[in-house]
């Protein structure tokens, strides 16, 4: 992991004012929240949070279902929140998990209240508006017993904002039999170093799928998200979906926990070195049976770049069931001849090849952001063939 020294970072008196309607932002910010998966119009939505620099912006709940405020309210609320907050990230783990709380300027509190099924998703944003601002979140997130719901969460740079840095810490409560997909969609800038510390807990029948999507450039990335399942029957997925261009330093991946019988879970990671470096890390630990675990790691280059694949598997009771597939490496040849055969020139052969690659139709994204994504291929695609 690279050192990223906080002091080059503005942590203080990035203040903004409250935003009612997203509807007023401007074209600008519309377009970066857009790329990181939040939507303005909100008649789709059934909560929105903003956070811009060191303030909570707009914060509201279109839902009887869903409680969303800022962390900071939430704390004064619920009497700061001791059966949740800090329970299963350690305040003092690192130099960025001790920063967050020392000088906490927001982050989100979600509560799906017990039996709730949120049709619309819940949307949240993260945004550094200012150049070399330092951002300290705390995210903590409660789906109370047989509530389900989706979250797509954004974090971005303004347009032209450039440098900065995110800490953010994010705790995860899945009761029993309850579900929740949280989608995660990074837009950061170039010379942004970001920094979360994630973990969660899954209860009994509970079920956690989370999709990640990281398609922009971005300096410096470290995050190793924990969930752990400490009820029988419970679910964990994640899919990955992540390319680092030319400058990126990418050290990412997930962990699970499997603790109580019939768990499953499965962790599948798609990654693209287009110049930068990518170090994929899995992890599932086994410890109750009959359980089910399987990690899959998948690294494309283009040109220049290079990828590091880490699986790791634990078992410690007779009968888990834990399998793994890694590979890392170039597009087959003979996949660029079968469809040149069908008409297809090299360059579209090779563009279809890596958007099939990075498909992310599962995951429930504005139509918008598809699109961009779309585009990022072909840019991928272009910068390969310089």
């Amino acid at each position: 992991m690279t050192k990223v020294d906080l002091s080059q970072f503005k942590f203080d008196g990035m203040n903004r004012e409250a935003i009612d309607d997203l509807n007023t932002l401007s074209q600008e910010d519309k377009d970066q929240l857009l790329l990181a998966g939040v939507v303005a119009d909100e008649s789709m939505r059934s909560a929105s949070y903003l956070q811009m620099d060191h303030s909570a912006v707009h914060c509201q709940s279109h839902d009887e279902g869903v409680e969303i405020l800022d962390i900071k309210d939430a704390l004064k609320k619920y009497d700061g929140l001791g059966e949740y907050y800090w329970t299963l990230v350690d305040k003092d783990k690192d130099e960025f998990t001790r920063a967050a709380n020392d000088n906490l300027h927001g982050g989100y509190f979600i509560r799906v209240r017990a039996g709730a099924k949120i049709k619309d998703p819940i949307q949240s944003c993260l945004m550094l508006k200012s150049e070399n601002v330092g951002q300290n979140v705390h995210n903590l997130v409660i789906i109370e017993e047989g509530a389900s719901a989706h979250i797509i969460t954004g974090c971005s740079v303004a347009h032209g904002t450039k440098a900065g840095a995110h800490l953010g810490i994010s705790e995860f409560f899945i009761k029993k039999n309850a579900s929740l997909t949280f989608t995660m969609v990074h837009n950061w800038g170039e010379s942004v170093a970001v920094r979360p510390r994630s973990a969660g807990v899954v209860e009994e029948g509970g079920t956690f799928l989370s999709n990640y999507v990281l398609l922009k450039a971005v300096k410096d990335l470290q995050m190793y998200p924990s969930i752990t399942m400490n009820g029988a029957n419970s679910v964990a997925r994640f899919n990955s979906v992540v390319v680092a261009p030319k400058g990126a330093h990418l050290d990412l991946g997930n962990r699970v926990i499997m603790n109580a019988p019939n768990t499953r879970c499965e962790i599948i990671a798609k990654t693209i070195a287009a110049g930068g470096t990518i170090i994929n890390r899995g992890h599932i630990g086994a410890h109750a049976v009959p359980s089910k675990g399987h990690l899959e790691c998948q690294g494309l280059i283009l040109g220049d770049g290079r990828i590091w694949a880490i699986p790791e598997l634990d078992g410690t009771a007779e009968g888990v069931e834990l399998s793994h597939e890694a590979s890392v490496g170039k597009i087959a040849q003979n996949e660029i001849e079968y469809l040149m055969a069908r008409g297809l020139d090299e360059a579209e052969a090779t563009s279809t090849i890596v958007r099939g690659f990075l498909n992310t139709d599962i995951m429930g994204l504005p139509d918008r952001l598809q699109r961009e994504i779309d585009k990022q291929i072909e840019e991928l695609q272009a910068s390969d063939a310089m």
